[in-house]
């Protein structure tokens, strides 16, 4: 029994103990500070937000551009381009 049950945990079948990845030290577990908020963190948030509504509103404008040229190349009827 004994031996199956090493050969279980070898094999990672059998739950062991807590690993340290996954347990609480009192060092870096604090409570947050909610007078002073992580300003980078919040201007990190904020402009990439603003890059991502600056980039969608870029490619839309070239989106609705290639559409009204293939719109227009569409409509051209002329024999002498062709």
């Amino acid at each position: 029994m004994a031996a199956a049950l090493r050969g279980a945990k070898h094999w990672r079948l059998v739950a062991g103990g807590p690993s340290l990845a996954f347990t609480r030290s009192a060092f870096v577990a604090k409570k947050p500070n909610y007078d002073q908020p992580n300003w980078f963190g919040v201007g990190l948030a904020f402009s990439t937000s603003a890059a991502l509504w600056a980039l969608l509103f870029k490619q839309h404008n070239e989106d609705v551009m290639e559409y009204e040229r293939r719109k227009q190349e569409r409509q051209h009827k002329c024999t002498s381009c062709s």
